[in-house]
């Protein structure tokens, strides 16, 4: 059985003589050099520098390891590992001074150097496998794990450590990304339930739906948003739309309340028709904007409500759906989204469900308008934008998002006057619904 302190070194070796308490000086002061500088085996390297002991004894033991000048009480000497090496090796072939050193104080010496060591080879082997089989994924998912940058991603949000801290990192990374590979293309979603074949419950809580997240670019987010981004339903009794200004039929819901409809009300959504003809409802992505119209009209004492609907991030088919019904029931619809690769693809979805609606203020004009100079790459096709044929190269030109925040008093001023931007109005848009894309992926 190999040593555990030296490996072998120690193999037909007699250590007796080395071991004496006398030398226990030296040997520390030769463990402790072998921790700074990561190296078990001592045998060569800079000389290491000893306080000679007071006692003669402890002098004398050390006589024939040192070089041959006089030891002095309190004196510092150089010692040179080439020469202390020669020294033990005369009480076996392999013997280091690491080796001796390690058995005098019973530990493994630089074990903060080799833990590294291993932690690098691990994390290594976890960036050869994420880009390896990243490669096989299908498109969609490829672009939200991009093979070159999900390793960095993951060690930035701590996930290679905590990956190195599971029984088993390889195991659980090849099962989150064979979770991703099940990930629905745009235009589609999927029960949560469904993503781990025989294990309906696999990603209710745990490491595997969190790395799975963390591997996405949606961690940042409330678990059920990150999900809801990637297409992926939970259930039908959370999420939804967030409402406020406009009611199911029959509902009775208190002037200004924000309340949550959720998946399962609008299965079968009838909506109350405006009390006056043609009024306008607007849908944005952000609660930020839905927020922000409510508390204006708390702080100007307004007798008029906000009618508001928010998707909260990508809309099912269900939601757009329901969106689509409020034109049945007699409501001009304004929708709207983020200025970025998802949130060109949520307003094609709710267009193609609600063909009588108008893209809010999501023409070139408005894009400029708030646009700031950036690098970020925005993955475009010409038909991105089908209600502004300048949108996309306007984008493509700036490479910059913009966001609904970004555009905030410009909204709430069109909410407030309860008609959209005229930005919005000369933009006729009629989509089919079979070219619909409802979700693309968003950058982390």
């Amino acid at each position: 059985m190999t040593c555990p302190l030296c490996d072998g070194a120690c193999d037909g070796a007699d250590l007796t003589p080395l071991l004496s308490p006398e030398l226990a000086w030296l040997w520390e002061t030769v463990a402790a050099a072998a921790d700074r500088r990561g190296d078990e085996s001592l045998t060569g390297g800079p000389a290491v520098t000893v306080t000679v002991p007071a006692l003669p004894a402890q002098r004398a033991a050390a006589a024939g390891l040192i070089d041959g000048r006089p030891l002095e009480p309190g004196q510092s000497r150089r010692v040179s590992l080439k020469v202390l090496a020669a020294g033990v090796a005369t009480r076996g072939p392999r013997l280091t001074p690491g080796a001796v050193a390690a058995h005098a104080c019973n530990r493994r010496l630089a074990a903060k150097a080799r833990r590294r060591v291993q932690q690098t080879a691990a994390s290594d082997r976890i960036r050869t496998q994420l880009e390896s089989s990243a490669t096989s994924l299908p498109h969609h998912v490829r672009e939200l794990i991009h093979p070159e940058t999900a390793y960095t991603r993951l060690r930035t949000l701590g996930w290679v450590t905590r990956l190195l801290n599971t029984p088993d990192p390889t195991a659980l990374l090849d099962q989150a990304l064979q979770v991703a590979a099940q990930l629905p293309p745009p235009g589609r979603r999927i029960d949560r339930r469904l993503l781990v074949p025989g294990n309906p419950h696999a990603l209710d809580a745990g490491a595997l739906p969190a790395l799975v997240l963390a591997l996405t670019g949606s961690s940042g987010t409330p678990t059920r948003s990150g999900w809801a981004r990637l297409g992926v339903d939970c259930d039908d009794l959370l999420g939804g739309l967030i409402i406020t200004g406009i009611t199911p039929r029959g509902w009775h819901i208190p002037p200004g309340a924000t309340y949550t409809l959720p998946p399962r009300e609008l299965a079968h959504i009838d909506w109350e028709p405006p009390k006056t003809a043609g009024q306008w409802a607007f849908v944005t992505e952000n609660p930020s904007v839905l927020a922000a119209a409510s508390s204006q009209a708390l702080d100007q004492n307004s007798h008029v409500t906000p009618r508001v609907i928010c998707t909260v991030g990508t809309p099912s088919q269900l939601q757009c759906e329901a969106i689509g019904a409020l034109s049945d029931a007699g409501w001009n619809t304004a929708v709207r989204a983020d200025f970025d690769q998802a949130g060109l693809a949520h307003v094609r979805a709710l267009l193609a469900s609600a063909p009588a609606a108008t893209a809010w203020r999501m023409s070139a004009a408005d894009y400029l308008a708030a646009v700031l100079e950036g690098t970020d790459p925005l993955h475009l096709r010409d038909s991105d934008a089908p209600w502004d044929e300048h949108l996309v190269p306007a984008m493509r030109k700036h490479s910059v998002p913009v966001y609904e925040e970004d555009l905030l008093p410009a909204l709430l001023t069109d909410i407030t006057a309860g008609t959209p931007g005229s930005s919005s109005l000369a933009v006729p848009v009629r989509l089919r619904p079979d070219r619909a894309v409802q979700k693309e992926s968003r950058k982390p």
